[in-house]
């Protein structure tokens, strides 16, 4: 994988999270060890060049709404790929 240190760091930390759940981009900042990097999350999430199998779909926004999602099809992918995991989104 190419990416900055911390890119990596958040992308290794997004093959944790389970399919069917989501993290917030603060609960992920919060488990890089980072709490106060939410925007760098999201950041890193967008230059993903490895979704859905770095599965950034599964990262979400504080107040319940989607974010972005860089991979290709965008956000319409991005409620599909979470419908198919049985996320109530």
């Amino acid at each position: 994988m190419k990416g900055t240190k911390f890119q990596l760091k958040v992308w290794k930390y997004l093959k944790t999270i389970p399919k069917g759940k989501v993290k917030t981009y603060k609960q992920v900042a919060i488990g890089i060890k980072s709490p106060k990097s939410a925007r760098a999350v999201a950041n890193a999430c967008a230059k993903n060049p490895y979704a859905p199998k770095i599965p950034c779909h599964r990262v979400i926004r504080s107040d319940g709404g989607l974010g972005g999602y860089s991979g290709r099809g965008g956000i319409r992918q991005k409620l599909k790929l979470l419908r198919s995991e049985k996320v109530e989104i």
